[in-house]
């Protein structure tokens, strides 16, 4: 039985710190809604919500107690609980680099129908990664939906809102994922000299904005899943882009609401999804979920994660069902935040000064494996235009088909002219 307490977290930052227990736990039980609601009377705790899983069998569950313990053992004392685990909080921590070139290359230039900075489109990692050698080679620009869980998004950026789909906000329980809800602006803030609105991201904004945003721990993962979003769409501007918000403004989000968008993702069709973070521990459910997406075709990436450690974080550990990432540098070194190792990594991308799309409108520099694994997951979703058939297995094999590096990198740094082209010899084509 899983009674390991559970820590997630954002994985742009470069470690995880301490969980604290809370007494919510997430419980799958035989004989659904009934089930749980009786045992729930028998031991005081309440039925929050079903978490979406098609069997109709994994519950949200809160109670009053302080001890978690307490709680799962009560539970776990009922022969139709077949599992359950806590449903935790994790933070993030600090770090810092220096600001790229490419940032500050605002050059208006077309980009499959709209304009964004030259900057974005022709920064090192794009020819790195041979994004645009495959696009001339083999025509592939994206297909399908890619779900992004994740902070949520900008649906107003220029750059992204012809691409965005609704989403959902799991953190509210309502459609939408605008991630500018969890800040409050009298004015709307504009565009200005690049500024550190957090330890690992320096964006294009106004001196007001970062004032708010800089140095404080409530918004110490805005902008993430705007940022992870831009990634997509720069190596797949075909794609849909399917937001859920899963975490805060402070990049913290509950394990509940991970399995909830993940359920949500295949209900919604999606091809690829990209999950940013990294859990501290197995968890049975998500795990579930994983697999529950794969058998539908869908391809999942996950971030290595960024404690510098040879370590198993998950989802990406889970090899068999998710492409981990780890974060190289533009030298084609790892780099020394990524988490590594060859039970962990199935290949790394790029993870350094990544220039991208951020929330109003503006642009932004991230480090950490979170801006690596969009790369590959934007890459899957090439594949997916080459052949809808394209599963978890073969977009993994494809995509193995890396520059080699090191043991370290798994399969190496990934080579997205080398990946589309073995999908095509796979498949027979020219």
């Amino acid at each position: 039985m899983h009674r390991t307490l559970l820590r997630f977290a954002l994985v742009s930052v470069l470690w995880a710190a301490q969980v604290q227990a809370a007494s919510r736990a997430i419980v799958r039980v035989n004989g659904g809604a009934p089930v749980i609601q009786t045992i729930c009377l028998l031991t005081g705790c309440a039925v929050t919500e079903s978490i979406g899983d098609p069997l109709g069998q994994v519950f949200l569950v809160t109670s009053t107690l302080a001890d978690i313990t307490t709680l799962l053992t009560r539970l776990l004392a009922f022969t139709a609980v077949v599992d359950c685990e806590p449903d935790l909080i994790a933070r993030a921590a600090d770090s810092s680099y220096a600001i790229p070139s490419a940032l500050t290359d605002s050059t208006p230039v077309s980009y499959f129908g709209s304009t964004v900075p030259e900057g974005y489109v022709s920064q090192p990692a794009v020819a790195i990664i041979r994004l645009y050698d495959a696009q001339n080679a083999f025509g592939v620009n994206g297909t399908g939906i890619v779900a992004v869980i994740d902070t949520g998004v900008d649906p107003n950026h220029p750059a992204l809102q012809n691409v965005l789909l609704p989403g959902y906000d799991l953190t509210r329980n309502q459609n939408g994922a605008d991630e500018k809800k969890d800040l409050n602006f009298s004015t709307t803030p504009s565009s200005g000299p690049p500024a550190w609105v957090n330890p690992d991201t320096v964006a294009n904004i106004e001196q007001s904005t970062a004032a708010v945003v800089d140095g404080n721990s409530a918004y110490s993962a805005f902008g993430h899943g705007t940022m992870v979003a831009g990634v997509i769409h720069l190596v797949a501007p075909g794609a849909k882009i399917l937001p859920f918000k899963v975490f805060r403004a402070d990049g913290t989000g509950y394990a509940s609401d991970i399995l909830r968008a993940i359920y949500r993702a295949v209900q919604n069709s999606a091809s690829v999804i990209n999950m940013s973070f990294n859990l501290a521990a197995n968890s049975t459910e998500v795990k579930n979920a994983i697999n529950y997406a794969n058998g539908h075709n869908v391809i999942c990436v996950a971030a290595a994660g960024n404690s510098g450690e040879q370590t198993l974080v998950y989802p990406a550990a889970w090899t068999n069902s998710v492409m981990g990432v780890a974060s190289t540098t533009n030298d084609d070194q790892l780099s020394s935040f990524s988490n590594y190792g060859p039970q962990l990594v199935w290949v790394g991308a790029p993870g350094e000064g990544i220039v991208t799309t951020y929330p109003y409108g503006t642009y932004a520099a991230g480090w950490g494996t979170s801006f690596s694994t969009p790369f590959v997951a934007a890459t899957a979703s090439l594949l997916v235009q080459v052949s809808s058939q394209s599963d978890q297995y073969d977009a993994a094999q494809s995509i193995a088909q890396a520059q080699p590096v090191n043991s370290n990198l798994g399969n190496g740094r990934l080579d997205i002219y080398r990946a589309v082209q073995a999908w095509r010899q796979t498949l027979g084509l020219q």
